[in-house]
């Protein structure tokens, strides 16, 4: 049986929208998968580190480590849905840009590296950096909404399509004061190296998944209505090579 994993970090409401691509998956390849949902990041380590994960939507932070360090094969990757992040304070706070962020302030963020790392570059711009800022981890993007909008911070970092996909009464309690635009980095589908020989198979399979109505329901029920689109090998090593550039 193939291990399908799912990064912890996307929407709740696309919960539902895996299992259904996972079951038309499998009858698109005729082979049982198990869908794994970790609901955090460190579980989500622990179960890559176990050597059982097969196939996994990886962000693109992870990503970089299981292709160079591991061998993962690229697969795909979301037509239209780069990572980007929103750096955002509650609506009744007075930050309105980032130069209003100062020193010393709390900012909310969650496990998501990526997001962390792109947020500290917005941040450099204003002479903010790791060391003089104050960093509360929570367990989810919804966290960071909910403990911004009571008080308990100043500033919440959060995935966009995480903060796109609150409800209009969080949104409404919270403000934006920048979203990268990056474009360039996003979660990408890879390939356990044992299973080299089925990457052409299972690459077309996600390819197809829109080809018909019942599919392209299941990946509009994911917020990808566009589709998947190939990953190739330069194209992984090339947003690696970004996000080498970030961390450094």
């Amino acid at each position: 049986m193939i291990q399908f994993l799912i990064a912890p970090d996307f929407p709740p409401q696309y919960f539902a929208g895996w299992h259904l691509l996972n079951t038309r998956l499998q009858r698109q390849i005729n082979t049982a998968i198990h869908l794994q949902t970790p609901a955090s990041a460190q579980e989500e380590l622990a179960l890559i580190a176990s050597g059982t994960v097969d196939i996994i939507y990886a962000n693109p932070f992870d990503a970089a480590q299981l292709v160079r360090n591991m061998g993962y094969l690229p697969l795909v990757r979301p037509v239209n849905k780069p990572d980007e992040m929103v750096i955002a304070t509650a609506a009744n706070q007075p930050l309105q840009t980032l130069e209003d962020i100062k020193p010393d302030m709390r900012v909310l963020h969650t496990e998501n590296r990526d997001v962390k790392l792109i947020g500290l570059r917005l941040l450099e711009a204003v002479d903010l950096n790791e060391d003089n800022l104050q960093w509360l981890e929570v367990d989810a993007f919804q966290a960071v909404a909910r403990h911004l909008i009571d008080g308990d911070a100043e500033v919440g970092f959060f995935l966009a399509s995480a903060y796109q996909g609150l409800s209009s009464l969080t949104l409404n309690q919270l403000r934006t004061l920048m979203e990268s635009k990056i474009t360039d980095i996003s979660h990408v589908l890879l390939l356990h190296p044992r299973h080299s020989a089925q990457q052409e198979k299972l690459r077309s399979a996600f390819l197809e998944m829109g080809n018909d109505a019942a599919g392209q329901m299941v990946l509009e029920d994911l917020g990808l209505p566009e589709g998947f689109e190939t990953l190739t090998q330069e194209d992984a090593e090339f947003m690696i090579d970004l996000m080498e550039t970030l961390l450094d």
